[in-house]
This record gives structure tokens, sequence and C-alpha cells, in this order.
């Protein structure tokens, strides 16, 4: 069911927001760097690796710069343009293609890149990887504000490690054992909900 829901929702919104994907598309060809899409490997369903996509909002290579793969608050390596779609969360659209292929799903735990997805304790990637990565889910709604927490203390890395992830793995095996389409929509709900809190 939750498939059907996830084909139907992504054709929709991909037709819907279509001009703003093409003016999207045509302002960061013309500004930063000149690319468009930010293509990442991620873990996914039965830890299978896929290709992710996003706009692009930092530097080329910013994978082996500064933080690596975990952005902090202001993080240096964000091009102008790329604040925007980062605070609005828009920079996250290119994935409803990797919806309507069938690699994600509108709801589910965040796609995390190898060395993130390690940080979680083996008994949450148990849970973890028996579903769908989601554009969204329980642990990006609950860490909205992530990079602002890890600017706030003197080692990212340790306390991603130590308190975040640990955190997110709890959040995500309750969000395992209630998957349903109750769960579906009400965290489709509360996604709309702090998106538009977060720019008012």
């Amino acid at each position: 069911m939750t498939r059907l829901l996830d084909i139907f929702f992504s054709s929709i919104a991909i037709l819907f927001l279509s001009p703003f994907l093409i003016g999207t598309t045509i302002i960061l060809k013309f500004t930063g760097e000149g690319e468009v899409l930010f293509l990442q490997k991620r873990v996914g369903q039965y830890r299978i690796n896929f290709m992710l996509f996003k706009f692009a909002t930092m530097l080329k290579n910013s994978e082996n710069i500064g933080t690596g793969t975990i952005t902090v608050f202001e993080d240096p390596r964000i091009l102008p343009f790329g604040h925007f779609l980062r605070k609005t969360k828009l920079n996250e659209l290119p994935q409803l293609f990797n919806i309507l292929y069938g690699k994600m799903s509108i709801i589910g735990p965040r796609p995390q890149t190898i060395r993130c997805y390690e940080a979680f304790p083996l008994s949450s990637i148990d849970y973890i990887k028996r579903v769908k990565p989601g554009l969204s889910g329980i642990g990006s709604i609950v860490f909205r504000d992530e990079e602002l927490m890890l600017n706030n203390h003197e080692n990212p890395d340790i306390f991603y490690d130590k308190v975040i992830m640990p955190y997110k793995g709890i959040l995500e095996e309750w969000f395992v054992e209630n998957n349903n389409v109750y769960t579906y929509f009400k965290l489709i709900t509360l996604t709309i909900l702090v998106v538009i809190n977060s720019n008012t």
C-alpha cells in the first residue's frame, strides 16, 4: 500500500513542482560551481547501496574537506544559494525521483552514508535495514536542528557518534515496529508542519 502511495505522491509532486525544479536547475547551473545535482552513495534497504539525488548546495569534494560527511551549522562549505535550499529543505526534492524509481519511500529512516550508517548501534541497524529509507522520517523530524546541535560541540564527530546516532537508532526502531499507513500519513503531516514552522 505504501509503495502505491509513494508512486502516486512522488508523481504528483514532480508534476506540480516542475517549474521550481527547472528554475532551480537554471540558477545552480549559472551560480556557485555550476553543478546542479549532487549524487552520493547511500545505504538502502537490506544494506544495498544506491545513488541519492540532491540539488548541489556545497563545494565540490566537500566530503574531503572540514567535517567530511557531517554538516555543521553555517558550514563554510555551503554555497550562497545552497543556504536557502538547505534551510527550506528544497535541496532534497530530487529524491522524489529516488522514490519513483523504488529506491526510497516518502517516509522512512533517512538514507545515510556508509560512515554514518555504521554509527548506528548494531541493534538499530537490524531494524533499519528492513525498510526503505525515506525523504522524511521520525529521526529527521526530531533532529531537524542537528546541524546547530553539532555546531555547539567542540568535537562534532564524537557527539554525532555517541549521542545523536544511538538516539536516532531508537527512533527508527520505533518507526519500523509501527510502520503502517497511519504512521505514514502522520509523519507526512508532521514533516509539513515542521517545514512551515521553521520558515516562519
